[in-house]
């Protein structure tokens, strides 16, 4: 097996492990409240060295407050905690600080608002429909992500023959150019090893960021290309697949034949960069200060990013949906 499938098999062992041992988790968040992973677990990509991401959603009360209880809320973010350090897995990244219980109105009413960067109501929102898989109460996760997006298709019954989803879209390259200012924003450049890590951030940033947004504007527009419309199912469908699950689809779909290079090209880059990334991170900043070695990586990079825009090119094919993404 390659090195997606083989990390893909390892990361679902690795969430059904921390199932079984979150029994006294999901028994305080039953019926009011699911956690869900992102990142590379989100992604069924997660290294030995990966850490974990995840959100608390609960379903909303008469006043949009989260069900789940304040006292029971810190129990499971104590579980989580001790089941995670007895597992050898990372630490919470920013010192736990994105343990954040929302309610799912939060998530939805907070939409094009200026609160939703404020209170990280858009991150949450946008990687549960990105890379999200559910670590706790599935039935309430899906209840979520249902309700989410029907916020962004709350026009669809007016529009249900011909409906873009532009909302959607907009919010998804929104989240992509908050990656890339976060990443200027953020990166030392001096002295030659924090301007090694910044490059290691960047080499990220150009493969598993990037496929996490554009894997699903390839997918929304090639729907949107063979139906006319894009459903809430359909989005539903895209929700439930990884990153590289939509190129599969996308290779799978016969009148999309002109963007199958580009796309077969995309799966073995991101191969490559796995098998790239898996290391610690002391022994790849290593390999970043090393000018030949990290030359090679950011061309690699490069490449990933032109066969995205020919995959989008070949998908888009002049459509009005194609246009909105460009202006």
């Amino acid at each position: 097996m390659g090195e997606l499938a083989d990390r893909k098999l390892d990361t679902e062992a690795r969430i059904t492990k921390l199932r079984e041992q979150l029994q006294n988790a999901e028994a305080l968040a039953k019926a009011k409240a699911c956690v869900y992973v992102t990142g590379s677990y989100g992604r069924l990509e997660a290294s030995p060295y990966s850490d974990l991401d995840l959100f608390i959603v609960g379903k909303s009360d008469n006043e949009g407050k989260s069900l789940l209880k304040r006292l029971d809320e810190i129990c499971i973010k104590a579980d989580l905690i001790e089941v995670t350090r007895k597992l050898g897995i990372p630490e919470f990244s920013g010192d736990g600080r994105y343990l954040v219980n929302y309610s799912v109105s939060e998530l939805t009413k907070t939409l094009g608002t200026p609160k939703d960067d404020v209170e990280n109501t858009f991150t949450a929102r946008l990687l549960l429909l990105l890379e999200s898989r559910p670590l706790l109460e599935q039935v309430v996760y899906s209840e979520v992500t249902q309700d989410v997006i029907a916020a962004y298709w709350r026009d669809y019954e007016d529009h249900s023959a011909t409906f873009m989803p532009a909302f959607l879209a907009n919010d998804i390259l929104r989240l992509w150019r908050t990656f890339c200012v976060n990443y200027e924003a953020r990166t030392e450049r001096v002295p030659d090893e924090e301007k090694a890590k910044g490059k290691l951030k960047n080499y990220k940033l150009k493969h598993s960021r990037l496929l996490t947004c554009y894997s699903a504007l390839l997918y929304l527009l090639a729907v949107y290309r063979l139906q006319g419309t894009v459903t809430p199912s359909d989005a539903i469908t895209m929700i439930n697949m990884t990153p590289t699950g939509r190129l599969r689809w996308l290779l799978d779909q016969s009148d999309l034949k002109s963007a199958h290079g580009a796309l077969c090209t995309l799966l073995d880059q991101y191969e490559v960069f796995l098998q790239a990334t898996t290391a610690a991170e002391n022994e790849l900043v290593r390999r970043f200060m090393n000018k030949s070695t990290s030359r090679d990586y950011m061309d690699a990079a490069d490449k990933f990013g032109d066969m995205v825009y020919q995959a989008l090119t070949a998908i888009g094919n002049g459509s009005r949906f194609q246009r909105l993404l460009i202006v």
